[in-house]
């Protein structure tokens, strides 16, 4: 008896053990699945300005995109506070701006900013592409890590997170750049863009 009941619980722990591999891998499936939608909505959007706009951002500096991003993220966080918008516009559009301003902030940081807008539309388009799949891998292997923690957070966690991404944003560039253990921005850039598609995942969902 002693014998056929190990073989029970060793057989029992294993499909116990399958059975949970099977379900985490489903969830990493998904939120892959769902990073990528995000990130299509946003590329849609991104090209339709860039239609119009052209690559108008390539004049910004440095410090005037961090406070772009800065007026975003203090936005979406004086919205959840006060539960009420005057303008129309909700939470869930400034999240799409930060992951597509932190796409700009990436193309700015490899290419400095121009005085003119000195690049093709087509390029601007390669060049989002590269960085949004770089997102993409990142948040994979984070969330293989953390076993998809971001999904037990509250939308208004993401919101303070990239408030303090982007003041340390501000700092590595008040000191030009020399730190002693920070991270770089392009680090902290994308960073915003995974909380960021976090949000907007989360409030889809809701």
């Amino acid at each position: 008896m002693k014998s056929g009941s190990k073989f029970f619980t060793f057989h029992f722990s294993l499909f116990t053990f399958f059975c949970t591999f099977a379900a985490d891998m489903a969830n990493l499936e998904k939120t892959n699945a769902q990073f990528e939608q995000a990130m299509a909505e946003c590329r849609s959007l991104f090209e339709k300005k860039l239609h119009d706009y052209k690559a108008s951002w390539r004049i910004l500096r440095p410090t005037a995109l961090t406070d772009q991003l800065f007026i975003k993220a203090k936005r979406i966080r004086s919205l959840e506070i006060k539960k009420e918008s005057m303008v129309g516009e909700g939470i869930r559009p400034e999240f799409i701006a930060l992951i597509n301003y932190g796409i700009v902030g990436l193309i700015q940081l490899n290419k400095g900013f121009a005085d003119i807008v000195d690049i093709t539309n087509e390029e601007a388009m390669r060049l989002y592409d590269q960085y949004a799949h770089e997102a993409l891998e990142l948040m994979k292997r984070k969330n293989h890590d953390y076993d998809e923690a971001w999904r037990s957070m509250r939308v208004s966690s993401y919101t303070d997170f990239i408030l303090t991404k982007i003041e340390r944003i501000k700092e590595i560039e008040n000191l030009q750049g020399e730190t002693l253990v920070s991270e770089g921005i392009d680090s902290n850039y994308m960073d915003i863009i995974n909380y960021a598609v976090f949000g907007v995942i989360q409030l889809t969902e809701d």
